[in-house]
């Protein structure tokens, strides 16, 4: 556990939430830790006919086949070339596993439940039932995604 979080919220009892953050476009995602997989590097990826425009494929991980996003198409944002620090985030939903396409991996971190909020109004890349909330780090905000609502929604079975 991260004393120097549960020091700065000033409850050290409080509940703690972990996500795996990471990078897309610039702005900072986080994940439930529960619901990661495995960070894997970059592979092939066998393109899937027909398949809607952020699916970037299917991967073979250990005998299974993946669909891949990527996270950049999902949210609008203009393409990358793949680098050293491109990675495919495995996630498990609706008990499958999905690969997400993100510009790099930051960290695990631990939130205490008082910085997380989840009544937000705006307009954004993310619709809000597809996220759990945003999360305060000190200065620093972090939208946390719902891979259950914001990934299957988009019908990725159909990869």
């Amino acid at each position: 556990m991260n004393d120097k979080l549960n020091w700065e919220s000033g409850q050290e009892n409080e509940d703690l939430k972990q996500y795996v953050t990471f990078l897309v476009g610039g702005e900072t995602y986080g994940v439930s830790v529960m619901k990661v997989q495995s960070i894997n590097e970059m592979s092939e990826i066998t393109q899937v006919p027909r398949a809607r425009s952020f699916i970037k494929g299917v991967i073979n991980m250990r005998g299974a086949v993946i669909p891949v996003i990527d996270m950049r198409n999902k949210f609008g944002l203009p393409g990358k070339d793949y680098d050293s620090f491109t990675v495919i985030l495995i996630v498990e939903v609706k008990e499958r596993l999905v690969g997400m396409i993100v510009d790099s991996v930051s960290d695990v971190i631990s939130i205490p439940a008082s910085n997380v909020q989840t009544n937000i109004s705006y307009s954004g890349k993310v619709e809000k039932n597809s996220m759990e909330g945003v999360g305060r780090i000190g200065d620093s905000l972090i939208i946390l995604l719902d891979v259950e609502t914001f990934l299957y929604n988009e019908n990725v079975q159909e990869a």
